[in-house]
């Protein structure tokens, strides 16, 4: 991990570091009700944004079950945040919005997707997602999802404890 926070992202210093959770939960129309164990890290390098990480496995078997690569950028002296995730299966989001520094939390929606030719359907076209603070070391993040086939629904949520 890095050892210095850019100075831009002093205002989500709170959001840096290492996230566990044991209980995160999945559901979509369609699909059936899922759990899952996730790990994030929203790490600095000493530019004014997050690298940012999340893997997520099997409760139980442990096996892999979705991985996503980004970076959360803010637009140095305002509250406009940009996350760019690269998802393992086959799509790219830009999704854009605010941190509300006073609540501790943010919230981005998708601006752009790319997806690969041969990416498993339903076509994904959009994202919505909120990260709160909910105490020093606890972190709630909720996504909401809209496919080719169903409206924009809340998809994950989990409560997220801060590893040392």
């Amino acid at each position: 991990m890095a050892d210095t926070l850019h100075e831009a992202l002093k205002p989500l210093s709170w959001l840096s570091g290492r996230w566990t959770t044991k209980d995160g939960r999945g559901y979509y129309p369609n699909i059936p009700d899922f759990q899952y164990h996730d790990d994030l890290e929203f790490i600095c390098i000493g530019q004014p944004m997050f690298n940012f990480t999340s893997i997520s496995r099997h409760p139980e078997k442990q096996s892999p079950m979705h991985q996503e690569r980004g970076y959360l950028r803010i637009k140095p002296g305002t509250n406009e945040l940009a996350f760019i995730v690269s998802h393992n299966f086959g799509l790219t989001s830009l999704e854009e919005g605010q941190v509300d520094f006073e609540k501790k939390e943010i919230v981005l929606e998708t601006v752009k997707i790319a997806r690969m030719s041969f990416a498993k359907p339903p076509e994904v076209k959009k994202f919505k997602r909120v990260i709160r603070l909910m105490e020093p070391d606890t972190l709630e993040v909720i996504l909401q999802m809209e496919t080719e086939n169903n409206p924009l629904s809340e998809h994950l949520k989990a409560v997220y404890r801060k590893v040392d």
